[in-house]
């Protein structure tokens, strides 16, 4: 995605801020890419009446570029596109100095269509499921910066005229299946389709000592976690401040508690055999898109045993979706370079990539997302 989550709700509330206030303002969005670029679709910026900015589209390098417009798009109340190209040598004339090879394009709206794409954001956000917010880069008929919400179920809202939302909620559909953002052409109206995911969900069983930085770590993150474990002198939220959720809970009944769906990442580190198999246990056959096991290799051979004793077999999906031990093969020791390794595997899992070095990785560091 083109924003994480704790950027995302730090422009959010400055978005909430901006419109409690009363004070006019544009947002500036990529809503395509092309070659290699610092930010993906989907990165925005806020652009306020007084020039100050917030969020990050280009490292630094074309923010300015883009500050300008958006007074311009304040003054004018009107939606702007900018196409920056940084692939010719020219980029140095210009002062760009993007170190990059790419060209990317940026709607700028102004504040009454930018509150439309930020509700949109907030509900997603909150909804704990993806959507795809669809919004018109250029159109014959219809302003640029008209969005349209589109949920899983296929229901929408926004403001697109009959006909021209029917053709974009199919498409949309197809990019929330896929899972990428991209930029399509829909009866002639150019229109950037960005899948938004809800924050990471983490659910870690054991509020053990070693439990506490891996929340810490995965809340910097703006990951929701929820601890459970049976025993409620643990799960206090002094122990874990930066928790979504703290669920007392029976190991053997942890998943029916927290809940449980392929959006849903679990780490088992009770440090306790027992407690540990019904953990396990509990998870198998969720559909859980990842399940993690703290300890040895062979100590989740002999969970797996435990539980087949039970009749209790994971089946090949289980099998796939299973890591242990939990955690990239970094080296890591102690507690706070185990939750780096595991939080690092985690969202590796999440981005369907393999966690290896990016030198040895050839080719481009991002699959390729909107074209410009």
């Amino acid at each position: 995605m083109g924003l994480v989550h704790t950027e995302r709700e730090e422009l959010l509330r400055a978005v909430e801020a901006e419109v409690g206030a009363g004070r006019p303002f544009a947002l500036a969005t990529i809503v395509g890419t092309s070659g290699s670029t610092y930010r993906r679709a989907g990165a925005r910026l806020l652009v306020t009446a007084d020039g100050t900015w917030l969020g990050n589209l280009s490292g630094g390098c074309l923010e300015g570029e883009v500050i300008d417009v958006g007074l311009r798009v304040i003054d004018r109340d009107e939606a702007e596109l900018a196409a920056y190209d940084l692939s010719a040598d020219e980029e140095a004339i210009w002062g760009w100095g993007m170190g990059c090879n790419g060209a990317i394009d940026v709607l700028v709206e102004p504040a009454r269509t930018a509150v439309e794409a930020a509700e949109g954001l907030r509900e997603a956000e909150r909804s704990g499921r993806p959507h795809v917010l669809a919004s018109v880069v250029s159109s014959p008929d219809v302003a640029p910066g008209t969005h349209l919400l589109v949920r899983e179920d296929g229901t929408v809202s926004g403001g697109l005229p009959e006909t021209l939302a029917a053709a974009v909620t199919e498409a949309s559909l197809t990019a929330l299946s896929s899972g990428a953002s991209t930029r399509v052409d829909v009866d002639g109206t150019d229109v950037f389709l960005e899948v938004v995911r809800p924050p990471l969900r983490l659910v870690v069983c054991g509020a053990g000592h070693d439990a506490v930085p891996l929340v810490r770590a995965a809340g910097a993150l703006g990951w929701a976690v929820t601890v459970v474990d049976d025993r409620s002198s643990f799960l206090t939220p002094e122990r874990f401040p930066g928790a979504a959720g703290l669920v007392r809970a029976e190991p053997a009944d942890a998943a029916t508690a927290v809940g449980a769906d392929d959006d849903t990442f679990v780490v088992v580190m009770s440090h306790n055999f027992v407690r540990d198999v019904d953990y396990l246990g509990s998870f198998l056959g969720t559909g859980c898109a990842y399940l993690g096991v703290l300890g040895p290799g062979r100590r989740l051979e002999r969970l797996l045993d435990e539980l087949a004793t039970r009749g209790a077999t994971p089946t090949a999906e289980d099998r796939e979706r299973l890591h242990g031990p939990a955690g990239l093969d970094l080296g890591a020791e102690g507690p706070d370079e185990i939750a780096a390794a595991i939080c690092a595997e985690v969202l590796a899992v999440r981005r369907g990539h393999g966690g290896g070095f990016l030198r040895d990785r050839g080719g481009a560091i991002h699959r390729r997302g909107a074209g410009a």
